[in-house]
């Protein structure tokens, strides 16, 4: 949605002051203002949203009540979502209510966060410092924009491989037909709509936003709002691999959960924006990386990337797609994203170059001395 959408309709306050139909969201972040909580509320977008757009609200309408906040920040979602998103949301809110009601979680403590038993200690210490040195004292960064690091205990993600196992054991039971992680991947499970999402979304606040605010500032990473969190698996009777791609992600999350597996490295090929997704890669870009069960891979949604073939076993890897809603919205207005596109960088350096041989060429002119 736009930082500069005017509602069409007078609002009026908590204290009947009609608002004016020229109200707008505000261009930047209120840092100061505590977000309230809407998740006992049924809304047609995520209540997670709700509460991350409300620090956008002008400040006369910080303090209305939340029933008044849902209708102003709603129109704006209605307005700006794509012909036919409406009804989709609606239909999914549906298809995830069906699945809550009648699935039984085989561990429910994995349903709340609970850091001391998920991420391992030196994970957990450089976020709680939450500077920059900690984390780079945990991690790799073997090409540039690539972290790698451990993250998570060898019992969570036994516990998780486990549970989707259980999952996927009710769907084939229940004869229920379940939405794919995503247009790529046909097989694994989309861990939100099955009751992880409050879990994952803690996740990414309280673990991934930290490192996402000093990592990828330019991307989004200051402002994740949202994520889309799943498990996909990869061996006989699954994907074997995955082609070449960029992620629905400001910032991507991949962990490998296990089990035993040959092949299924990673392959990244350069960071691009969307008018030079498939330019062609520089050998600069070009990198590989083999899994490592428990061991995380951070990197933008916009870092060219694939998955080469398990040629044996069963790889399990879970994925957080983390999004931001502001991010997107600007990015409709620019044209110029040199500070992490590859290709816009080298276009900008050439131009750079062109500008200087002809000042210099213009100098040399008038001076009377020959370019030659």
């Amino acid at each position: 949605m736009s930082m500069d959408y005017a509602t069409e309709k007078a609002r009026e306050n908590g204290n009947g002051v009609e608002l004016p139909s020229t109200q707008r969201l505000i261009p930047f972040e209120n840092k100061e203002h505590s977000p309230e909580s809407y998740e006992d509320m049924q809304l047609d977008y995520s209540p997670l949203l709700f509460s991350s757009l409300e620090r956008y609200l002008p400040p006369n309408m910080l303090n209305l009540p939340r029933d008044r906040k849902v209708h102003f920040l709603s129109d704006i979602l209605t307005r700006y979502s794509p012909q036919g998103e409406h009804t989709r949301v609606q239909k999914h809110r549906m298809y995830r209510q069906k699945i809550l009601s009648n699935y039984e979680p085989r561990h429910k403590e994995l349903y709340t966060m609970n850091a001391a038993n998920f991420f391992v200690p030196s994970f957990l210490k450089a976020i709680s410092e939450n500077s920059e040195e900690s984390f780079r004292s945990i991690m790799a960064e073997p090409t540039a924009g690539v972290y790698t690091f451990e993250m998570f205990q060898p019992k969570f993600c036994e516990m998780l491989m486990d549970e989707v196992e259980s999952m996927e054991r009710w769907v084939h039971d229940q004869r229920f037909h379940i939405i794919c992680p995503n247009t790529m991947n046909k097989y694994g499970v989309v861990l939100d709509d099955f009751g992880l999402e409050t879990m994952l979304n803690k996740l990414m606040e309280g673990y991934i936003c930290p490192l996402s605010r000093v990592f990828f500032p330019e991307v989004g990473g200051l402002t994740l709002d949202s994520h889309h969190g799943f498990v996909v698996e990869y061996g006989v009777n699954r994907d074997i691999e995955l082609g070449f791609h960029v992620d629905d992600s400001e910032v991507t999350l991949n962990v490998c959960l296990g089990e035993q597996f040959y092949g299924g490295d990673l392959f990244f090929r350069g960071v691009r924006c969307d008018k030079h997704v498939n330019t062609e890669t520089q050998s600069e870009e070009v990198f590989d990386y083999a899994h490592i069960p428990g061991q995380a891979v951070l990197h933008r949604g916009c870092h060219r990337h694939g998955a080469r073939a398990t040629v044996s076993g069963h790889r399990v890897n879970l994925v957080i797609w983390c999004r931001s809603t502001v991010f997107r919205e600007l990015k409709k207005h620019q044209n110029d994203f040199s500070s992490w596109c590859g290709d816009c960088q080298r276009e900008k350096k050439e131009r750079q170059r062109l500008s200087v041989a002809a000042t210099k060429l213009e100098l040399l002119k008038r001076n009377g001395i020959s370019a030659s």
